[in-house]
Order: C-alpha cells, then structure tokens, then sequence
C-alpha cells in the first residue's frame, strides 16, 4: 500500500498542471487529468492493424480463427500475430503528428532474439533499437514483476510502457525476430492523434554490451549523444563473473564538451540506483542469526527487481537487473552528452577492485532531431544469454 500510494503521488506530479493554455493531452497525469482536450485516442493491435476508427474486431482469420469458429466476427479471431524467424514484423505504423501513451505485449520465445526498433517522422535509423527483454528490463530472458512508473512487468511476462513518445509526421514500431523460431506476438499500442509542442523533444532508446569488460576500461552506456535533451533512465543487467561485491563503479556524466572529467559523477553503482550497502537487508534468519543477502525492490523512479542465484550446478553466475528513472530528476544537456560507469568491487583488505564482468544496458533520452546513428547492434552470438 505504501509503494502504491507513493507511485500515486508521483505520478501527480510528473507535469504541474498548466491552466490557461490549451491542452493536447500529451502529458496526462492525475494533477490534469480532468482538462479537456481535442486529442483523440487510437490503439493499433492484431484486432486493429492501422488503428482506423470503428474498424476493430472486424477480422473473420488470425490466430483465433480455430477457438473462435463456432462464435465468428467479433469473437476474438484475431489476437496475435506469428512473426517467423528471421523476419521483421511492423508493429505499427501511423502517418500523423500525435503521441504513443502506452505499449503492452507479450512475446514469445528468446527475448535477446527480438529486437525492438522505433522510428520517427522521416528517419531511415531508428531512434530506438534495443533487444525487447531489455528495453523492459528483463534483460536476462527470465520473468521479474517489475513495478515502476514508465516500465511495467506482470505475470507471466506482460511488458508494459507508459514513456510518452510525441512525433510529429509519423511513427513506425517494428520488431525483428533474429532467432531459429518463428515467434508469438499479442500486443496493443495505444496512442493520440494531436498536435504536438513546438519544443517537444523525441524519445530514444540505446542498447550496449560488453562481456567482458576488459581490465580497468569504463563501460560505456552512450557517447554518441548530440544535440539538446535530457536522459531519462539507465537500465542495467549486470553479470557477475568474480566473487565478492560488485557494485562500487562511479557513473560520470560527460556534458557539453567535458572532456577528461565529467559534470556529475556518482559516488557508487547501488548509489546511483538508489540503494545503498551492497542492497543487503541483512535480515535475521530463522535461527535467529542475522543474515547477508541482495534483497529485490520496486519502486517508482528506482529499482533492483532481479537478483539470479547461481544454483551451484550449472547456473553458476550470479546475475542482477537495475534500473534508475531520472522522472523528477531528468540530465539535461545542451549540445552532447556521454555516459559511463566503472566496474569496481570491494576486496576484503580493504581496497577496491577492478573486475572483468558481463554488462548490458539501456540508455533512455529525449531530444531533438536529428540524431546521431547508433552503433552496430552486437551480433547474435554476442547478444545470446549464456
């Protein structure tokens, strides 16, 4: 009750309610969500491809056709799509100026295999390119309830995005199966048709990985930024490869023409996601001792909802998803920006550590247009959860 009731109170104050101006419903939270606006709300589905008004349920074939043959039109004939291997579906596409609101689905099969890519207006790279495990923070292909603001996980595997995402000309969402096995795919993009704020910036999504991290080298998150914008988040799924804690790395973030030292610097990596102390609890356990474990936690702007234990046979890694929303607390920058976090842990006598583990991430940003082309994705061998 107490999370629930701060995700409330934070969601009311995301965007101050602004009267006197005219609403285009674009920032909906609860301090306006009585304002009235000419927006209009659309959701593109399997049971509404385009997202044309009053032409949803209307499909007579789809993946429902055998459970629904007795019932018809209207009776859920058409509720996923099968995206076959090493094919590329379009997931949406709308020739408009409005906002995505919100993105739900349900994917089937290797989350690392299914890359998630938006585009924006006129653009021939995408602005987002991230396997679709990550940009949902599920970055290790394994199920984790995840309650934040802008990212949603609910069982079974039910990812949701509330980001806004405005776009002025057109919008095209597509995802790529690069797997041996065709995929299952239900999925619902709702979103508005309006007009959009001269000085709305766009939404962009960034994927890295490097395993390992060589000796004494920051992992880089993002260094191709420019223009004017502001981060947004970090999502992390990190592998640990050595034993003992891990998480003392400084995030530094470089802005506006920093070169050797960063503007913002961090103090440690569960700082940084807002934790502290090795994100133990330190519990007391049955037999009354008291215990030392990483304890799982949700929040609206920060959270640490995966810890994998290595279960002495074959799964031997210890594995951990992060991630930090900077909502109430975005970066901004003027004309560039890069991101790094170094791989420290702690040794017993009393120093830090370099270490040499397996590090993915998402960078989360708003700007303005044009971007700069993202670098390669990392290969299948290179993306594949081991």
């Amino acid at each position: 009750m107490k999370q629930l009731l701060a995700m409330l109170i934070a969601a009311c104050i995301i965007t101050p309610t602004v009267y006197g101006q005219k609403f285009n419903g674009t920032g909906v939270n609860l301090g306006n969500i009585f304002m009235l606006s000419d927006a209009r709300s659309r959701s593109i589905s399997p049971e509404n491809f385009d997202g044309a008004k009053g032409k949803g349920g209307m499909a007579t074939t789809g993946t429902g056709f055998g459970p629904a043959r007795e019932l018809g039109q209207t009776w859920k004939m058409s509720p996923s799509v099968v995206i076959k291997k090493h094919t590329t579906y379009t997931v949406a596409e709308i020739d408009s100026s409005g906002s995505i609101q919100h993105i739900w689905m349900t994917p089937t099969g290797n989350w690392r295999f299914e890359i998630f890519r938006i585009y924006w207006d006129d653009e021939t790279t995408p602005s987002v390119e991230v396997p679709v495990g990550d940009f949902f923070c599920m970055g290790w292909g394994k199920y984790a309830q995840v309650a934040s603001l802008p990212i949603v996980v609910n069982p079974g595997s039910a990812f949701n995005s509330y980001w806004p995402m405005p776009f002025r000309k057109k919008c095209k969402i597509t995802l790529e199966n690069i797997a041996n096995d065709d995929m299952v795919l239900y999925y619902q993009v709702d979103y508005l048709l309006t007009e959009v704020p001269s000085d709305a910036a766009y939404f962009h999504a960034q994927y890295r990985r490097t395993n390992p991290l060589p000796f004494k080298q920051d992992y880089t998150l993002v260094d191709s930024i420019q223009g004017k914008g502001q981060y947004v988040g970090t999502y992390i799924a990190f592998g640990a490869y050595d034993n003992g804690w891990w998480g003392e790395g400084e995030i530094k973030f470089f802005m506006d023409g920093d070169t050797k030292f960063p503007t913002i610097c961090g103090t440690g990596t569960e700082d940084y996601f807002c934790g502290s102390y090795d994100f133990d609890s330190r519990q007391k356990r049955e037999n009354g001792q008291e215990g030392s474990e990483y304890t799982v936690f949700c929040s609206p702007y920060t959270g640490v909802p995966q810890v994998i234990r290595g279960d002495g046979h074959y799964d031997i890694m210890q594995r951990f998803g992060m991630y930090r929303w900077h909502i109430t607390d975005p970066i901004r920058f003027n004309n560039g920006l890069k991101v790094t976090i170094q791989d420290i842990g702690w040794h017993q006598d009393g120093r830090y550590l370099p270490r040499r583990d397996d590090i993915a991430s998402v960078s989360y940003w708003y700007q303005s247009e044009p971007h700069n082309p993202f670098p390669p994705l990392p290969t299948k061998d290179e993306l594949e959860v081991r």
